[in-house]
Formats: C-alpha cells, sequence, structure tokens
C-alpha cells in the first residue's frame, strides 16, 4: 500500500492506495500521525477512492486516528468510501466516529469551517 498527502485549505487529505489490510495498515499510521501531530486541531480527509479492502487492523488504525484528532479538537472526514469498507464500518458500529462527505469539495469546505 501506498499513500499520497496534500494539502488544501488547511485540510490534509490522506489519499491511500491499496489493501489495508494486516502490515500494511502500518503504512496509514505513519502516513496519519504526523498530520494529526503537527496541527493543534487537526483536518484531515481520508480519500478511500483507490481502496478495495480494509481489516480489522486497518480499522483499528482509523480508530486511533480518530482518538487522536478528537483529542485535540480534529476531525476525520471521509468520501468515496467503496461498498466494502463501508460494510466494514457499519457492522462494527463505527459509523457515526467519521463525517462521511459525497465529494472532496464538499469535504473540504465542511472541515475547513
Amino acid at each position: 500500500m501506498t499513500t499520497q498527502i496534500r494539502q488544501q485549505d488547511g485540510i490534509s487529505i490522506v489519499e491511500p492506495n491499496g489493501r489495508i489490510v494486516g502490515s500494511s495498515a502500518s503504512e496509514l499510521r505513519k502516513a496519519i500521525a504526523p498530520q494529526i501531530e503537527a496541527y493543534d486541531e487537526p483536518r484531515i480527509l481520508i480519500n478511500f477512492e483507490k481502496v478495495h479492502r480494509i481489516d480489522s487492523i486497518g480499522i483499528g488504525v482509523l480508530i486511533e486516528a480518530h482518538v487522536a484528532a478528537t483529542k485535540k479538537k480534529g476531525r476525520i472526514g471521509v468520501v468515496h468510501v467503496g461498498k466494502h469498507i463501508r460494510n466494514v464500518i457499519v457492522i462494527n458500529r463505527l459509523v457515526h466516529l467519521f463525517e462521511h462527505f459525497d465529494n472532496e469539495d464538499t469535504a473540504i469546505s465542511a472541515l475547513s469551517a
């Protein structure tokens, strides 16, 4: 798995590519953690457009990110969540942890407010 990070309007946009399973989930952790640490109130958007599979370890990374961002009064949004990932999030009752957006522009507007 690879992860690209870019900034737009004070939002860190994290774009993982590949499967977030097993040890590859640590790559996502390594990408998100500095984005949370670098800001007083981190605003992060995770774009799942190029991710088709996530396992419990990947879900754990997302939960860790949510907890860390919340402690700093930050927010984490998600966009382009595919059917598999949406099902995993709903089954694990985690849907309320993340702000869901239909597209990147809407997400950036909402998270930068």
